[in-house]
Formats: structure tokens, C-alpha cells, sequence
């Protein structure tokens, strides 16, 4: 029997939306032929198995297939290991070294936009017909669908749909924002699902930073 952290990542304000994550601190416990199932059996967009969390060595499994890198699972694993006892600098999921940094309450990591799975990117008109849509548009497996809120202030509404990793639409996606982030070239905030928070900026050396509030739901066994 396992221990299951379950958090809400890039919870919005007054604590509304969040995206649900599950991570297994003792991750290195669960065999690996048992990990996808586990992933799908618990239905979160992504599912963490930490397997050191000395040196945050990770990997990080969808309903559907195993990810290099992700952005919600490592914004909210740094945020666990760290109230855990592990602060670790750098986060190892199998993509490469991922940087950590706390702020104001907030978590944050970065990582290269070509780890993050290639997003179509549809710009609308307007976040009304962002949320107007009812899923990907032209039956795109893996998009992003946004629309400027305010474009001098850079605040972004987005909507992410990812059947091709069996998640039908994404409540905040990390993966995704450092994609846009580094497509428009400058520091955004998005706004996504019912309510989530996302802050992207890009780095000098290519990289996106990507940061925002963790909270823990529950801990069960699993």
C-alpha cells in the first residue's frame, strides 16, 4: 500500500480552480509495469512517482502515456517535497534538469518549450468565444485555444484540450503555458478552466518559468 498526495496546482484566486494532481512520494516502491495503470485508474491528468526525493528524481505518467516533462506535476511536486522536508533545487523528471524557486507563496520551475508536447496554438478573437468552444477545434488531438483578456497587461485566456494523452480538456496546463509563453516572446498570465492562475515568463537563456499556487486536497492510501 502506497501513500497518495492528492494537491490542486495553479489554484486562482479565492482558492478556485486548481488542477488535481497525484503524487507518490514513495514512488519508488511502485513497480513500474503498475504505474500506467495507476494513472488511469486514478483519472488525474497526470500522476507523479517520485522515485528520489532527495534529489527530486521523478516521472510523471497521464491516464494514457508517460511524459518527459509537465508543467503542473513539477510546480506542485517541488511545492510537496519542500513542505515535506526536501527542498530540492532541481527537480529530474526524465526531460532534463528542471530549476525550482519559491516566491511570495508561489512555486515556480523552468523548463525548455521543446520538452512540452507540441501544442496546435488557435488564437480567438475574444475569451467569450474561448469559452464558447466546445472542444479542439478541427478534432486536434493536443491544443491550446486562447484570446487576449488584456493585452497591455498580458493577461491571457486559454483553454487546453489533449485527447492524444487521454486528458479531454485540462484544467490549468503547465506543458502548454510554456509553449505560449515563449511564442509571444514576454511574460503572461493565464487564465484557465474554471478559474486557475498561471504565470509564465521566458528566460534569457530559452527557458520558461512557470509558477503559481499548490494547495493539498487530501492524503490517502492507496
Amino acid at each position: 500500500m502506497s501513500r497518495l498526495y492528492v494537491l490542486k496546482v495553479f489554484v486562482g484566486e479565492d482558492g478556485v480552480g486548481g488542477n488535481p494532481l497525484g503524487v507518490f512520494l514513495d514512488g519508488s516502491e511502485v513497480p513500474v509495469g503498475e504505474r500506467q495503470r495507476i494513472a488511469a485508474d486514478l483519472g488525474f491528468s497526470e500522476t507523479v512517482f517520485v522515485e528520489d526525493a532527495e534529489r527530486g528524481i521523478l516521472r510523471i505518467f497521464t491516464p494514457g502515456t508517460e511524459l518527459p516533462f509537465a508543467g503542473h506535476p513539477l510546480v506542485g511536486t517541488a511545492w510537496l517535497l519542500a513542505i515535506e522536508g526536501f527542498e530540492v533545487p532541481t527537480l529530474h523528471p526524465p526531460a532534463g534538469e528542471v530549476p525550482v524557486r519559491f516566491a511570495g507563496g508561489l512555486t515556480f520551475i523552468s523548463g525548455r518549450p521543446e520538452w512540452a508536447p507540441q501544442f496546435e496554438h488557435f488564437k480567438l478573437d475574444s475569451p467569450a468565444e474561448v469559452d464558447e468552444i466546445e472542444g479542439p477545434p478541427d478534432g486536434h488531438d493536443l491544443a491550446g485555444v486562447w484570446a487576449w483578456e488584456d493585452e497591455a497587461a498580458a493577461r491571457v485566456r486559454v483553454r487546453v484540450f489533449a485527447p492524444r494523452v487521454g486528458v479531454d480538456e485540462a484544467e490549468a496546463t503547465g506543458a502548454h503555458a510554456v509553449r505560449l509563453a515563449s511564442l509571444l516572446g514576454r511574460e503572461i498570465t493565464i487564465g484557465q478552466g474554471e478559474g486557475s492562475l498561471i504565470l509564465a515568463e521566458p528566460q534569457r537563456d530559452g527557458t520558461v518559468e512557470i509558477g503559481g499556487r499548490t494547495e493539498l486536497v487530501e492524503v490517502r492510501d492507496y
